[in-house]
């Protein structure tokens, strides 16, 4: 599986984006799929994620009732609408993708749980 997210650039604080991110091949719909970050000087961290079957979704407390995430599997595609953004969501954007039947929620969570990587997205919210 190949991903390749878009949808990033610089908006004000309290703006909106949504990122893209389309997968290759015809197994789309079988992938678990997540959302992460990476601000400059920091760890990577969790975002979202959603279930292959696209009937559970989680979220990072942070981002919590501001952010969503969902899928079209017909567009082998999975989205993140990103809303009220704020300058500490500043960072780079990564889709992730994992064929498993019944993820946990940990799981999901874990960036090692993750087998496929898209290339990043950057965001930028200025204050």
């Amino acid at each position: 599986v190949q991903l390749q997210a878009s949808g990033g650039g610089l908006v004000q604080a309290g703006g909106s984006l949504r990122l893209s991110c389309v997968a290759s091949g015809r197994t789309f719909s079988s992938y678990n799929m997540g959302w992460f970050r990476q601000a400059p000087g920091k760890e990577r961290e969790f975002v979202a994620a959603i279930k292959w079957s696209g009937g559970r979704t989680y979220y990072a407390d942070s981002v919590k009732g501001r952010f969503t995430i969902s899928r079209d599997n017909a567009k082998n595609t999975v989205y993140l609408q990103m809303n009220s953004l704020n300058p500490e969501d500043t960072a780079v954007y990564y889709c992730a993708a994992k064929a498993h039947l019944n993820p946990n929620i940990y799981s999901l969570k874990a960036g090692d749980f993750y087998d496929y990587w898209g290339q990043g997205t950057l965001v930028t919210v200025s204050s």
